[in-house]
C-alpha cells in the first residue's frame, strides 16, 4: 500500500505559478501528476520514474516541470505561467512498478491515489 497526500493548491491569477507537493508513505519507482476539470475526463500531466526521468503531456509542455526527492518521499509540480484553462484537481498517483506503459496518461496503470488538490486560474 502506497498512502499521497498532495498540498499547494490554490487560486491564482492568469500567468501567476504554484508549486504542488505529494508526500508518499514510500518511494515509488514511477509517479505522476493528472488532474480533472469539471465535465471533463482526467489527463495525465507529468511522470517521472525513480531515475527522474520525466514525460509531460503536450498541453503543458514549457510551463510545468515535475521532481522528485527521493530522500523525502515527495513529488512535486512546478507550474508557472498558468492559465484559466488549467483550473482543475490535481492528483498525486504511483506505480511501485519498474516498467510503466507508453500510455501512462490514461491512469489505469496507476494503483494508488491521493485525494487531490484543487487549482483554480482566474483570468
Amino acid at each position: 500500500q502506497v498512502q499521497l497526500m498532495e498540498s499547494g493548491g490554490g487560486s491564482v491569477q492568469a500567468g501567476g505559478s504554484l508549486t504542488l507537493s505529494c508526500v508518499a508513505s514510500t518511494n515509488p519507482y514511477n509517479m505522476a501528476w493528472f488532474r480533472q476539470a469539471p465535465g471533463k475526463e482526467r489527463e495525465g500531466v507529468a511522470v517521472i520514474n525513480g531515475a527522474s526521468t520525466a514525460n509531460y503531456a503536450y498541453s503543458i509542455q514549457g510551463r510545468f516541470s515535475i521532481s522528485r526527492d527521493n530522500a523525502k518521499n515527495t513529488l512535486y509540480l512546478r507550474m508557472d505561467n498558468l492559465k484559466p484553462a488549467d483550473t482543475a484537481i490535481y492528483y498525486c498517483a504511483a506505480n511501485p512498478s519498474i516498467s510503466l506503459p507508453v500510455a501512462w496518461a490514461t491512469g489505469t496503470d496507476f494503483p494508488y491515489w491521493g485525494q487531490g488538490t484543487q487549482v483554480t486560474v482566474s483570468p
